[in-house]
């Protein structure tokens, strides 16, 4: 027969003071992961077929305090003042402060007279937009389902202070669980 260990004070204290250790732990993993992630949900086709509608995302808080925000980024941003939106956006940069942004007919988009490569847009009929000139600490966006997005082309900009952070990672469905970064490339090679 089996004889359990007696429990006497020292064991006693181990015991809490492992105990303790293990909730303090725990405690500064969710402080990190509360301060670091955050979670959202897609709310629309306007990110199709990049996001789609009900998809689960992590939100990296911490990826601009170490850069600046890059073009082609998909950013989360509490929706502009002048809606009536709940949800927060999601929503590609398109143009970076300083920047033209022309929308052409064609729905070719135009940084500097340039015209962007887009690869991930394969909606892009869109209402053409004369040149706007993307002021300093604010960024253009736009969804990648031109159709249907409401973005800057509806006369807003995106200030650097009110970027929540950068859609990071895909985590439901469980069959598009992956990073976002990577989603580019993939969506090109399933075109070939």
């Amino acid at each position: 027969m089996y004889n359990l260990p007696q429990m006497n004070v020292t064991n006693v204290k181990s015991l809490l003071l492992e105990l303790a250790g293990i909730i303090l732990v725990a405690l500064v993993i969710v402080g990190i992961s509360k301060v670091t992630l955050s979670y959202s949900i897609v709310d629309g086709t306007s990110m199709d077929p990049t996001l789609q509608n009900e998809q689960r995302l992590l939100v990296n808080k911490i990826s601009y305090m170490f850069g600046e925000p890059q073009r082609g980024d998909i950013i989360v941003f509490p929706p502009p003042a002048q809606y009536s939106y709940e949800n927060d956006f999601i929503k590609r940069i398109v143009g970076l402060p300083g920047e033209s942004v022309e929308v052409k007919a064609d729905g070719t988009v135009y940084i500097n007279d340039q015209p962007l490569s887009e690869p991930y847009v394969v909606y892009p009929k869109a209402f053409p937009v004369a040149k706007v000139y993307v002021p300093e600490g604010q960024y253009y966006v736009m969804g990648d389902n031109r159709v249907v997005s409401l973005d800057s082309r509806y006369g807003f900009f995106v200030a650097r202070k009110d970027i929540v952070g950068e859609a990071w990672l895909s985590i439901w469905p469980l069959g598009e669980f992956h990073f976002l970064a990577v989603l580019p490339i993939l969506l090109i090679m399933k075109r070939d």
